[in-house]
């Protein structure tokens, strides 16, 4: 009888219609594939009974953060070939129904279901969210779906983070290797400041604040005074020191707060950078209608959002399961194209969109480097499922930007006055 690794390359094969770029190393120590390439390591069984049951991105994320299936060597070069399948299938791509039609992989079916052993369903892995879907977007759901994403622990967001402790993609120089990673998300905050032009004396709103980054740089370099609301205790907790160590409790008020709560306008300027991916389709007219009650006239708001492709037919559009299941429950993405008019909707005057979709990519890069390289402490904080949650999604989403499979734009609004005075300069890109 064939060893186990040289069963499963070939059924994969014959899977695919493709050699195996990756060597295999299965539960029973067998070993198939080309010498010297990164290893997909099966550790037993129960990691193809969760690709069998559960076929895709949520059967894989199941086999990965119960530990069941590894890699030795580099991860990108696996997971670009395990999401090729999943990815590229495109919207007239088969349903696995039809797929199943075909002799060869029903046959290939079949060598699975032997391998993997007694065919019953292995449970999900604890850091799988189980809840019902009904109340979506809720304040309550909201803060619950926060909670989970955010409050991991500050720790541990030190170690991907780094020293600037700010979650969403950096601003890189060319070449990107001039530049650390605190030196690039230092001027993704100083683009954001210009582009909102602040000046001392200003009110601004930071939507989503995090752990203060915005806040205490806004406060610091531009003199402005800052509210920024979290859903996160944690977040809030960690900011609120960070602005006191810096002296700046005078200008900066961190408030645990849902944004549809802030009463207190106008605001002259708003930031929301990460935030908006949260609000859900059903509750985005409302997001930016509230912001756009939050300004004074001439007001400028910053929203940077990450964005899908559209789809043929937006009804076809699903949350992405290992996301919704590990990491961002409830998240959305938008294309860009339905952001900017529903802002236009609620009464702005879109005035930029500025693409810095391999930003992203890069930033996300560096996070996983920080990760791997303290991963023994990441997993002493938050247990070994969960920092594999986190080494797959960020490694999964550099892909995915680098690919054009998502994107990430900056969307300058205004709230234009009936004298249709925007307060922009004709050449407005002097922020560059």
């Amino acid at each position: 009888m064939r060893d186990a690794a040289s069963q499963l390359k070939g059924l994969v094969e014959q899977l695919s219609g493709a050699p195996l770029p990756l060597r295999v190393r299965a539960w029973d120590g067998s070993q198939a594939g080309p010498p010297g390439a990164p290893i997909l390591v099966v550790r037993n069984r129960r990691a193809v009974r969760h690709l069998l049951w559960k076929p895709g991105e949520l059967g894989l994320a199941r086999a990965w953060v119960s530990g069941d299936l590894g890699v030795e060597g580099d991860l990108y070069t696996v997971l670009a070939f395990l999401s090729g399948p999943l990815w590229e299938r495109g919207e007239d791509a088969p349903t696995l129904a039809r797929s199943l039609r075909d002799p060869g992989v029903r046959a290939a079916v079949r060598g699975l279901v032997a391998l993997a052993g007694p065919p019953l369903p292995p449970g999900p892995p604890s850091e799988e969210i189980r809840r019902p879907r009904r109340g979506l977007h809720t304040k309550r759901s909201d803060k619950r779906a926060i909670s989970h994403h955010y409050d991991v622990g500050n720790d541990f967001y030190e170690i991907v983070l780094g020293p600037s402790m700010v979650y969403s993609c950096a601003y890189w120089p060319a070449p990107p290797a001039r530049a650390t990673l605190e030196q690039a998300q230092h001027d993704k905050l100083e683009l954001i400041c210009r582009k909102l032009a602040l000046t001392s004396g200003q009110r601004l709103l930071d939507v989503g604040c995090g752990w203060g980054s915005m806040a205490i740089h806004a406060a610091r370099e531009h003199g402005v005074s800052v509210v920024g609301v979290t859903l996160s205790q944690e977040q809030a907790a960690y900011a609120r020191k960070r602005v006191a160590d810096e002296g700046l409790t005078d200008r900066v008020e961190i408030r645990v707060q849902d944004y549809r709560d802030v009463t207190d306008g106008p605001y002259d300027a708003i930031s929301s950078i990460g935030m908006a991916e949260h609000v859900g389709s059903p509750r985005y007219l409302e997001y930016a209608t509230a912001l756009h009650r939050l300004l004074g006239p001439g007001g400028r708001l910053l929203n940077h959002q990450i964005a899908r492709r559209p789809h043929r037919d937006e009804a076809e559009y699903g949350l992405n399961p290992f996301i919704d299941a590990y990491v961002f429950p409830d998240g959305e993405l938008a294309p860009v194209g339905t952001t900017v008019s529903l802002l236009e909707r609620a009464g702005f005057e879109t005035r930029d969109v500025e693409s810095i979709r391999e930003h992203y990519a890069l930033t996300l890069r560096r996070w996983v480097a920080n990760l791997e390289a303290d991963w023994d402490r990441a997993v002493t904080l938050t247990g070994p499922g969960r920092a594999r949650v986190w080494r797959l999604y960020m490694a999964a989403s550099a892909l995915a930007f680098e690919r054009n499979r998502i994107g990430v734009n900056q969307v300058l609004a205004v709230k234009t006055p009936a004298s249709g005075t925007s307060g922009l300069p004709l050449r407005a890109r002097t922020w560059n």
